[in-house]
């Protein structure tokens, strides 16, 4: 048998005469990531995903010749994403093509313009042009954070079966560098003093659907990965990596079924034993991995009473991220827009504060644009645009009537567009438009409280206090996805297919290439 130690451009596979059967419940990039691992492993593997489409959130919506990511819209990491396909004895460069952004956004105060380069070089300049004697701050952060990052990615790709495994030699180095007791802002503010400029380095935490205010310090590293390592754009959009993912999953041997609705676990006593589809049949699998979203399983996925720890009661419990609100437009015209723009709100602590802890509607909102058609013409019709706008909100624990509130919060949007771009003649260029609310998040895309960021990244909530991987509530059961370690965002999402991969392999003696951090 190989050993661990294998190079990671080897594939693995175990020779089976009736090999493992595993079956997944949800194509979103988790699932179709673990989906090849395992099969590039000798696994029995087979995926079911309720819509027609691969990607969950993470997939794409296409109308008269405009294509819209409907989640995430830039890849942090690439690595990462790399990995999954050498470890598989594939090439990502075989199934994407990825384009390092450079600048990588704009963002928009009420009276001045960063911008953020590739290069941090550049983004020095930026700073001393706007923050004169700052640029020093960039220094102290890329290595003080680049520690940080190294320290702790061992925590972020090791499995948290237990509490013991935090006693782990490789993790206990970690712990100083969990930032204990700070927030991300207090850490960014601690290598940029302007208040302002801090802001600038922490609205990352966003990513996670908190508030730099909240959200555990250790997680200044996101601002980190983006500034020493660049984001990048995949042609198409993001949600090619899932259908990049399936494709190269079906070449190792799984089996996508697409338009299948599982209807809930089968169980046999505490183990689950395979899945019921809608249809009725009856899957039998050895193991199961689910990449639905996690309060959505619990709920809807998990025959009733089954539960012992995430009851009903105890999901309703938990904390949650943000949500948001998004509009899609299709539009006839090039607008003179960046890749990336962020747009701070005049107020923009209010408004956190508004979407965090009061859960209420602003009137002031931040929000985000993409106009990707200046990198990828593949998005839109020749000579038009395919634009996505995202305004974060309160989840549906919020006191906002979604249905009266959808109207004012577009109209927000196009006010937005206009007053902060210069944009006035938007409404009357619109061909297709789609819009999302929180409502639109769970009822569509089955999004427990609308939580498009899934599970609070908040200290109760992470490595072993998250759910785990090896789900502890039923034995043959494993997460993948957002609401599992390590935790949402594409890269962690990465991860946790690989950890759970690792660990069904570990079960049946599988070797798998060594967990090498990637390069820090």
């Amino acid at each position: 048998m190989s050993t661990p130690e294998k190079r990671a451009s080897e594939t693995v596979r175990h020779n089976y005469s009736n090999p493992p059967k595993v079956v997944i419940v949800g194509g979103g990039p988790g699932g179709v990531a673990s989906a090849l691992i395992l099969a590039s492993r000798g696994f029995n593997v087979h995926l079911y995903e309720k819509q027609d489409r691969l990607g969950g959130r993470t997939g794409a919506i296409k109308e008269k010749g405009y294509k819209f990511d409907i989640g995430p819209t830039f890849l942090m990491m690439k690595d990462l994403l790399d990995r999954i396909f050498e470890e598989s004895g594939k090439k990502s460069e075989d199934y994407l093509t990825n384009v390092r952004l450079d600048p990588m956004y704009e963002l928009h105060l009420p009276n001045k313009v960063f911008t953020a380069y590739s290069d941090p070089a550049k983004t020095k300049q930026e700073i001393e042009r706007l923050y004169p004697g700052m640029g020093g701050g960039l220094d102290r952060f890329l290595d003080t954070e680049g520690k940080r990052l190294r320290k702790l990615l061992p925590a972020l790709q090791m499995d948290f079966s237990s509490p013991f495994v935090a006693l782990s030699p490789s993790l206990i180095p970690a712990i100083p560098h969990l930032s204990l007791g700070r927030s991300v802002f207090d850490n960014l503010n601690r290598y940029f003093p302007d208040p302002e400029l801090a802001l600038l380095f922490s609205f990352q935490s966003k990513y996670l659907g908190m508030s730099a205010w909240d959200c555990p310090g250790a997680f200044a590293m996101l601002s980190y990965m983006e500034h020493a390592h660049g984001i990048y754009h995949t042609m198409g959009g993001l949600s090619e990596i899932p259908v990049a993912f399936g494709k190269a999953a079906a070449d190792v041997g799984a089996h996508i079924h697409t338009g299948t609705a599982v209807k809930q676990l089968s169980l046999k006593g505490r183990s689950v034993v395979g899945v019921e589809l809608e249809n009725g049949e009856i899957v039998e699998a050895d193991q199961v991995v689910v990449n639905a979203d996690f309060g959505h399983a619990m709920k809807h996925l998990v025959p009733n009473g089954a539960l012992k720890k995430y009851t009903p009661e105890k999901l309703d419990k938990m904390k949650y991220s943000c949500s948001t609100f998004m509009m899609h437009l299709g539009v006839k015209k090039q607008y003179d827009l960046p890749h990336h723009a962020i747009v701070f709100a005049k107020d923009y602590k209010k408004n956190v504060d508004e979407i965090f802890t009061n859960g209420l509607e602003s009137d002031d909102i931040s929000f985000y644009v993409r106009n990707a058609g200046v990198t990828d013409p593949t998005l839109a019709p020749e000579g038009k645009s395919s634009l996505y706008i995202l305004v974060p909100t309160p989840n549906l624990d919020g006191d906002i009537d979604w249905d009266a509130a959808r109207a004012r919060y577009r109209k927000l949007v196009i006010d937005g567009l206009r007053d902060r771009f210069g944009i006035d003649d938007l409404e009357e260029n619109i061909e297709v438009e789609k819009i999302f609310t929180p409502k639109t998040w769970e009822q569509d895309l089955d999004i427990f409280k609308g939580a498009t960021f899934n599970l609070s990244h908040c200290l109760s909530q992470m490595a072993f206090n998250r759910p785990r991987n090896r789900f502890e509530d039923l034995d043959n059961c494993f997460l993948v996805g957002g609401g599992t370690h390590p935790g949402s965002g594409l890269p962690t999402i990465f991860e946790s297919a690989r950890i759970s991969a690792n660990l069904i392999s570990d079960g049946y003696g599988v070797a798998y290439p060594s967990r090498e951090a990637a390069a820090v």
